[in-house]
């Protein structure tokens, strides 16, 4: 008899897993406690796989052989529970589709950075001519491309929820960008138990691996020695010094290995400190794969950017508008805040993850000329930062946002949407945050 596979969840990895299944012969079925979109649906009928949506149904779930649990889904929602209880076996989406494919893997995580990252990584493989796929956190699921295509390299962005449930997966090239706290919820309040999720990425490394990773994070290098880490170490740094692979040197970018190149920081086409680590990632990775040093150069001279991440929208009667929704927890803000050169009015808000908001103080009083807090519960931001004697209007939408922040800013200054916190009390999603803003500041 087949061996049955559940998969919980019915957005974009969920979906793929079931294709993939239901390729590989096994009894499919897949159960989501919210709707299913339209599309999925489709998908799921095209590949004659058992669904439900708005309810699971206890006996045709726990008669499974495995669980493909969808990265949203915590570990002790009721469900999960009655799976442990069972000794059900829990795996991830990509943890699944890796059994099926040898295609090297370059992965990338961090708590700030990994889009970006990964999308650069992805456009200097394109470049290069590689047959290359984007997956993960990004794009179509791992899985699902893994089920319908044939790619000899998989770039992909695995988020600390991804990790979790990662047990035989192997990254050939691992990046881990930086780390601060976030989604601290799901990991009881306990820093070490995200730090440990993240570290998950070098689990399986050998030493034909390699491992690149940000050498000036203070928790990288505390935890360096705990994990066992087999791969070969390829650090970056802000500046020259023993062992380093890539560092900055007057207005030069260097790399050493594994082989030396540099390039102008003004050819660049990402900007502010954060980036230089992107592109210095990025640059590595690539290199590691073969890639020759004038296509790396040309490609991070070329690169587009990221929906969502330090997006310049446009300039209305002297202001410029930026949209970063991508920025769901305090550091990225931090980032975004401190690539800003001119005085910025911040709109800030949403749904608070037990966020800190000391990290930002300094820059907030060196930047910003005006706070709009965005949400449904704004007492702890009223907390934190009115002291600060900075105008501060609440709003419940994003055009009275957009509305407020119009009647605040003075000719030279710019708007920036970088929120702090998830988007899930006014919006479907960070994408939904930043396609509202870019509508209503178009509409001004």
């Amino acid at each position: 008899m087949a061996k049955r596979i559940v998969i919980l969840g019915g957005g974009e990895s969920g979906v793929g897993a079931a294709v993939l299944a239901q390729k590989k012969g096994f009894d499919v079925f897949l159960s989501d406690m919210s709707k299913i979109k339209e599309h999925y649906k489709q998908m799921l009928d095209e590949y004659h796989i058992a669904w439900e949506d708005g309810q699971h149904t206890e006996a045709l779930i726990l008669n499974a052989d495995e669980v493909i649990k969808s990265p949203g889904i915590p570990g002790d929602a009721p469900m999960m529970l009655k799976i442990q209880e069972r000794g059900i076996p829990v795996i991830s989406e990509i943890e699944f589709a890796g059994r099926y494919t040898d295609a090297k893997m370059v992965c990338i995580t961090g708590s700030n950075g990994k889009t970006t990252t990964t999308s650069l990584i992805y456009h200097i493989f394109k470049s290069a001519g590689y047959n290359v796929g984007l997956a993960g956190n990004i794009g179509q699921s791992l899985a699902y491309q893994v089920a319908t295509c044939d790619y000899d390299w998989y770039i992909i962005e695995l988020s600390s929820f991804q990790l979790d449930n990662m047990y035989e997966f192997r990254a050939n090239i691992a990046i881990l960008l930086n780390i601060t706290p976030d989604h601290l919820d799901r990991y009881n309040h306990n820093m070490q138990e995200y730090v440990d999720a993240k570290f998950r990425i070098v689990q399986n490394q050998t030493d034909d691996d390699a491992f690149i990773f940000w050498n000036d994070d203070p928790i990288i290098q505390r935890e360096l020695s705990k994990h066992g880490i087999h791969a070969r170490l390829y650090p970056f740094a802000e500046d020259k010094r023993e062992g380093v692979t890539a560092y900055t040197d007057a207005d030069e970018l260097y790399f050493t290995a594994p082989y030396a190149f540099n390039m102008e920081q003004e050819e660049l086409a990402l900007t502010g400190k954060h980036n230089l680590y992107n592109s210095m990632a990025a640059g590595i990775s690539a290199s590691l794969s073969g890639i020759k040093k004038e296509v790396i150069r040309e490609a991070l001279a070329s690169f587009k950017g990221v929906e969502h991440r330090l997006e310049y929208v446009t300039r209305v009667r002297g202001v410029d508008y930026i949209n970063d929704s991508k920025a769901t927890n305090v550091n990225s803000c931090w980032y975004a805040l401190q690539s800003m050169t001119q005085k910025t009015i911040l709109i800030l808000g949403g749904k608070d993850k037990g966020n800190d908001y000391t990290e930002i103080a300094d820059l907030v009083r060196e930047k910003c000329v005006g706070l709009i807090y965005m949400g449904l519960h704004n007492e702890k931001l009223h907390e934190f930062f009115d002291p600060f004697g900075l105008p501060v209007a609440d709003v419940q939408s994003m055009k009275d946002a957009v509305d407020a922040a119009y009647r605040m800013a003075q000719k030279g200054e710019a708007v920036l949407l970088s929120p702090c916190c998830a988007s899930f009390d006014l919006f479907k999603s960070y994408e939904d945050r930043g396609k509202q803003f870019k509508e209503c500041v178009r509409k001004l």
